[in-house]
């Protein structure tokens, strides 16, 4: 059993409970910025999966904002050197070509499918098995049953967000963004992981969902995945 502390903005705590298919669930990656003005485009497209039938059953999107944008007229909010950095890692674990936005990794694999205005198809015939999750109170207990130590990933994810972009690229422009990862949190162990949660970030953001992920220690090749929106 492994066990790590989540300190973040005060907010009623929800229970839920949620799990993946046997086969693997699809994780759709956009690494964005609000100072980049090729973004917006791709920000609406994973906006338009909130009506996908198969959100959270088989098909979880995900919106990590850079900071190296940042210094070029406009700071983005939900940005971070952390989501930055993951963009470099994959860039050297030969997942990404090079660092670049707006950005897709669909199933840890780069995708430009996007660009050439390609349906978003779930490619993989993996079959790791059911990874579950539940939340009661402050606690969020993950179970997958595999005799090896992998990480699990917990992402809070912000729906309906907005901004005035006042400088940079995008200026004048008011942004809405879904899916935006506001907090990340990963713990290595055993079949068995324990996160505890103080709140849910605020950014002001219509609704909330929570995501979970396992991996290799030190790789980013997704081996399962579950989600769900907090009620």
């Amino acid at each position: 059993m492994c066990l790590i502390a989540i300190c973040l903005l005060p907010a009623q705590i929800s229970a839920l409970e949620f799990s993946s298919n046997v086969s693997q669930t699809t994780i759709v990656e956009l690494y964005t910025s609000e100072g980049c003005s090729s973004c917006p485009p791709a920000d609406k497209w994973l906006s338009s999966l909130k009506q996908d039938r198969r959100l959270f059953r088989t098909l979880i999107p995900m919106a990590f904002h850079v900071d190296y944008w940042d210094e070029l007229g406009w700071p983005d909010r939900f940005a971070s050197e952390d989501y930055s950095q993951r963009q470099r890692e994959m860039v050297r674990q030969g997942i990404l070509s090079q660092v670049y936005t707006p950005g897709f990794v669909v199933n840890s694999r780069e995708w430009r499918g996007w660009f050439n205005g390609q349906p978003l198809i779930e490619s993989s015939d993996s079959i790791p098995g059911v990874l579950s999750a539940s939340l009661n109170d402050r606690e969020l207990t993950v179970r997958f049953g595999a005799n090896e130590t992998l990480t699990a990933h917990v992402v809070i994810l912000g729906m309906g967000l907005d901004s005035e972009v006042e400088a940079g690229e995008n200026r004048g422009r008011t942004l809405v963004h879904d899916f935006v990862v506001l907090d990340k949190r990963q713990l290595s162990g055993q079949q068995y992981w324990q996160f505890f949660f103080t709140a849910w970030p605020n950014k002001e953001q219509q609704q909330t969902a929570i995501a979970v992920w396992l991996t290799k220690p030190g790789s980013h090749e997704v081996i399962q995945a579950a989600g769900g929106y907090l009620e």
